[in-house]
């Protein structure tokens, strides 16, 4: 499917679990707020849904192909 994902900076909490279990994928800015890095493209679709599900702030946003938000 294709699943895009974005981080909500708002909602954030920089607790790093994304961080942690995927550092190619995710890292921090200079505020030490979670942003997605260029490796997130080679993450699946179930790794992607996995790391919005552990996101203890629920901070991760994923949309799919048609750019509908998907229920996490």
């Amino acid at each position: 499917m294709g699943y895009r994902v974005n981080i909500d900076t708002e909602e954030c909490i920089s607790a790093g679990r994304c961080v942690a279990d995927h550092p190619t994928a995710f890292g921090f800015d200079d505020d030490e707020l979670a942003v997605v890095l260029d490796g997130a493209t080679a993450l699946s679709d179930g790794e992607l849904l996995a790391a919005a599900r552990r996101c203890p702030s629920g901070a991760i946003r994923l949309t799919d192909g048609s750019g509908s938000t998907v229920d996490i």
